[in-house]
């Protein structure tokens, strides 16, 4: 633990030191501020919870934000090492390789854990303080679990991130590589998915599938998890009919978010642990 505990600590002074830190967290606390503001400015004259709108909005800013913030973060952590030679001297140390990948795993968390709590937090602060309507129990689990499941999707980049750095010799080919694997799970995945549906015409796609094919992708996941756990970020996000269908329960998608960290991570330790520098 110590030799985990003393790589984490580096790279939380690295990225304090490079001001990564500052950067993220003032840009997720603008960008979370504007469509909080934005995103509650209907609310005064609806009986809508202005936190509840926040969760629903801050929700579709994580999905594009967060895996991006955590691909650049993570991509370059094994290769990036490996071109300038320091990996080299990094491993002459008593050191394992798992602990290497894990002690820069756990720092780069941090960073981008405190930068989520701080932007985002901020964000539900100043819209619990300045709404008209009254902050209810319920949206400030929804806004908990917001801020608990964004923590996990960018785990779950980051652990990606990290497969990807282990298993590439250059890090052009892992910052395209970063690149593809946004686009993929963010974009491309849904519009892929909604082709088929629409192309669907005599519904041989049971629900059943469906339900599959979105907890295969673990920002579709995140969304469900967020979207679809109260009833009134269900409505407001207009994910009310989707809820009542598919009915998977948050254990079993905290479960799932949870395999997408320690399966790209456990890999990634197997990969590095054969790597020849």
């Amino acid at each position: 633990m110590r030799n985990i505990w003393t790589i984490a600590a580096k790279e939380i002074r690295d990225g304090t030191r490079n001001r990564w830190i500052v950067m993220i967290t003032l840009i997720m606390a603008g960008l979370a501020l504007i469509l909080a503001l934005l995103g509650s400015a209907p609310t005064g004259t609806t009986s809508i919870n202005p936190l509840t709108v926040t969760v629903v909005s801050l929700s579709s800013l994580s999905i594009f934000f967060i895996p991006l913030i955590a691909l650049l973060l993570a991509y370059d952590a094994i290769v990036g090492e490996a071109e300038r030679g320091t990996l080299l001297l990094l491993l002459a140390h008593p050191i394992s390789r798992w602990q290497v990948i894990i002690g820069k795993f756990s720092g780069h968390l941090v960073l981008l854990t405190f930068a989520i709590l701080v932007g985002y937090g901020l964000a539900g602060l100043v819209i619990s303080q300045t709404g008209d309507v009254g902050v209810t129990k319920a949206a400030i689990d929804s806004f908990i679990r917001l801020l608990a499941s964004s923590v996990m999707l960018g785990a779950i980049f980051l652990a990606l991130g990290y497969l990807i750095s282990a298993a590439v010799n250059e890090r052009g080919t892992a910052a395209a590589l970063a690149i593809g694997v946004w686009l993929l799970f963010v974009l491309l995945y849904d519009m892929g998915l909604l082709a088929m549906l629409a192309v669907d015409g005599d519904h041989t796609i049971s629900e059943r599938v469906v339900t599959w094919l979105l907890l295969a992708n673990p920002t579709d996941a995140y969304r469900m998890f967020n979207l679809t756990g109260d009833e009134h970020t269900a409505l407001l996000s207009g994910m009310a009919g989707l809820s009542a269908r598919l009915q998977v329960p948050a254990v079993a998608l905290i479960a799932l978010l949870l395999g997408w960290v320690l399966v790209p991570l456990t890999i990634s330790c197997v990969i590095f642990r054969r790597r020849q520098l």
